[in-house]
């Protein structure tokens, strides 16, 4: 399957995201095979991952020896928030690139909007540790720069403490979780939304209304949650280490659902969190 099956997203600085990607985790394992399986077989040219995974180390490897071009290969890291502050922030992103064996990101994201760090409130840690990233990205380091779990007043202050918006947002986004405002105000300042556990960790493969459209379409409840999230123009890194599983996740560009589906399955939103749920953070 070509990479060029996979549309693109612009960010505000004109670079292209992969509207599909692979996201990896510390959780489930980690599988070589799997990840080679993406980018040689699959046409997976996007992959997420996190210092916080453990699998740096792994996926540089794997990368390296799928073939692919770096220069082909959109890849995203994570700066934990253990590492917030201007000089970690700056260092930790230095040592994930050493890890994994590149010279530069082409998306870091600050994990979580907690900042984790005495006698500092949150919103200065995150204004510290964003002025680093600005840096890292002026200096080619990372050639976009965005945040995670970001809610609206979170980005309201980074607009009002730093020069530059993120590039993206990425963030909990499945048919039970649909942050709808977030959205809205995520693509007014131009920042690109994206969306992680797109299944619902598993929760969102029995419900009714997916099983009714994974038969009328002739698809798997997991494509029919990927489809609604990517037709959605949502940016959309499903998790999996088992080849099968990429594959029919991959496999999602080729169909497209009604109107009145899309707004039933809209319709699915009762506010759960499967992952994190940063509403408690200031």
């Amino acid at each position: 399957m070509a990479s060029s099956v996979f549309p693109k997203v612009t960010l505000s600085n004109g670079l292209q995201i992969p509207i599909l990607g692979l996201g990896t985790s510390h959780r489930g394992g980690y599988s070589h095979e799997a990840i080679l399986h993406a980018l040689k077989k699959c046409g997976v040219r996007h992959i997420d991952t996190a210092k916080r995974y453990g699998c740096e180390e792994q996926l540089g490897t794997a990368m390296r020896k799928s073939g692919v071009p770096r220069s082909d290969l959109w890849l995203t890291n994570k700066l934990w928030h253990g590492d917030y502050g201007y000089k970690a922030a700056k260092q930790s992103c230095l040592d994930s690139c050493s890890r994994m064996g590149v010279d530069y990101f082409d998306l870091y994201l600050m994990h979580w909007p907690e900042g984790q760090q005495n006698g500092l409130s949150n919103r200065e840690v995150r204004a510290e540790t964003w002025r680093a990233l600005q840096e890292l990205y002026d200096q080619g380091v990372c050639r976009a720069i965005g945040v995670s779990n970001f809610l609206v007043p979170h980005l309201e202050q980074l607009k009002e403490d730093c020069s530059v918006l993120p590039h993206v947002n990425q963030v909990e986004y499945h048919v039970y979780q649909q942050p709808r405002q977030l959205v809205e105000y995520c693509r007014e300042e131009g920042i690109v939304f994206q969306g992680y556990c797109p299944l619902a960790k598993g929760q969102a493969l029995g419900d009714p209304t997916v099983l009714k459209l994974a038969e009328k379409y002739g698809r798997t409840p997991a494509q029919i949650c990927i489809r609604w999230s990517i037709q959605n123009g949502v940016v959309t890194i499903p998790k999996s280490t088992k080849k099968e599983r990429i594959e029919e996740n991959c496999q999602v560009m080729c169909f497209q659902m009604d109107e009145e589906d899309m707004a039933a399955l809209g319709k699915l939103h009762d506010g759960r969190h499967v992952s994190w749920d940063p509403t408690h953070v200031k």
